[in-house]
């Protein structure tokens, strides 16, 4: 498949083969929600926690007579039937991720991918770079190449070029080693250098 490589200033450079067992895929719904699930699991914090019974700080004593009070038999106040005591069956810590196949990751990321060029969000750069480091020449080839929500994948990120793209609201540069499905897919528009292209067609062979 073939694709045209652009300049920062939205100038022709030539055209680039792209791999169809990459970006030429039909985007598969239910793959790219698997790892989606996969990827929002593993981030989550688990780090909620409520006391039980045995974690209660107080006394032990039973407070009240077995029989004759008139009332059900309890033994001490951390009891999750009254007030300050344990909870049942409260949340703890632990890790929400669960598993997924590093085949189907691999194959989410290239459905990811192949819906960018489906959708005809997927623009190639010649380099992300510009000559003086400024912000208002990144908005003003953005502002050429009609991007405004969108993300940036490169080998390695410019440090000039990065510096002024993140003031700017909803772009966000990573590299090829951190390119992954949520991103890819949260974003309307997908920008790869020449060299990120290479670098992924690499990675996912």
């Amino acid at each position: 498949m073939k694709a045209d490589v652009l300049k920062i200033d939205s100038k022709k450079a030539g055209t680039i083969d792209l791999d169809d067992g990459i970006f030429g895929l039909e985007p598969r719904a239910d793959i790219l929600h698997r790892c989606v699930v996969y990827q929002m699991a593993k981030r989550q914090q688990g780090t909620h926690k409520a006391k039980e019974r045995n974690e209660i700080n107080g006394t032990s004593k039973k407070f009240g007579r077995q029989k004759g009070s008139g009332g059900a038999r309890h033994g001490n106040r951390k009891a999750n039937l009254f007030r300050g005591g344990g909870v049942s069956h409260g949340p703890r810590p632990r890790s929400h991720a669960i598993s997924l196949p590093k085949k189907v990751r691999q194959l989410a990321l290239k459905h990811a991918l192949s819906s960018k060029v489906a959708d005809g969000s997927l623009i190639i750069l010649e380099e992300a770079a510009v000559a003086d480091g400024k912000t208002k020449s990144v908005v003003d080839a953005f502002t050429k190449l009609k991007l405004d929500n969108v993300l940036i994948v490169d080998t390695q990120v410019d440090e000039d070029f990065g510096r002024a793209a993140r003031n700017i609201p909803g772009v966000d540069m990573i590299p090829v080693m951190g390119a992954n499905v949520y991103d890819i897919l949260r974003k309307k528009q997908l920008v790869l250098t020449k060299a990120a292209v290479e670098g992924l067609e690499a990675r996912l062979k």
